[in-house]
């Protein structure tokens, strides 16, 4: 009887665990981050209008960019031409799913703000939508704001 109790706690563990990490992937390319690796990270701060909540929410995270640059992602001025059809699929551990052009992340490019929160309004998100959430900045709604964001990959069309 103890083998399934300890089977059952050491699977509960294991998901637990994996829910705080985040996998970046560039083809073979993988970065995987922690909370404290991303807190340690430079931050950006950037205030969201939540129509869900009517209420503002202010969010502080990495860009986006600064982790697809760890996995070999063009940035700057390479973000033309061919790289202009690249993009990024954003999955939160729920299996929902939210794609942005790879432009849509480089400032250089766009003026919105994309980036992989760890706070909002000062705190560690909440079991709720974290550890982790993508927030985009310049969308009206945050249907891309993904919540429990366990994954990002950049993808091409071939």
């Amino acid at each position: 009887m103890r083998t399934p109790l300890l089977l059952l706690w050491i699977s509960v563990v294991s998901l637990s665990l994996c829910a705080q990490t985040l996998r970046v992937q560039n083809g073979s390319q993988q970065a995987s981050f922690s909370r404290e690796s991303l807190q340690s990270l430079p931050h950006q701060t950037v205030t969201v209008h939540d129509p869900h909540t009517n209420q503002d929410e202010t969010y502080s995270g990495v860009p986006l960019i600064e982790l697809l640059k760890q996995v070999g992602a063009p940035t700057g001025h390479e973000v033309r031409g061919k790289v202009l059809s690249q993009y990024v699929v954003a999955t939160g551990s729920d299996g929902y799913k939210a794609i942005l052009a790879l432009a849509e992340a480089e400032p250089d490019f766009h003026p919105g703000d994309v980036i992989v929160a760890d706070t909002m309004d000062g705190k560690p998100l909440d079991a709720k939508i974290g550890p982790f959430r993508l927030v985009v900045s310049e969308d009206r709604r945050p249907a891309r704001s993904v919540r429990n964001l366990v994954s990002v990959e950049l993808k091409s069309d071939k």
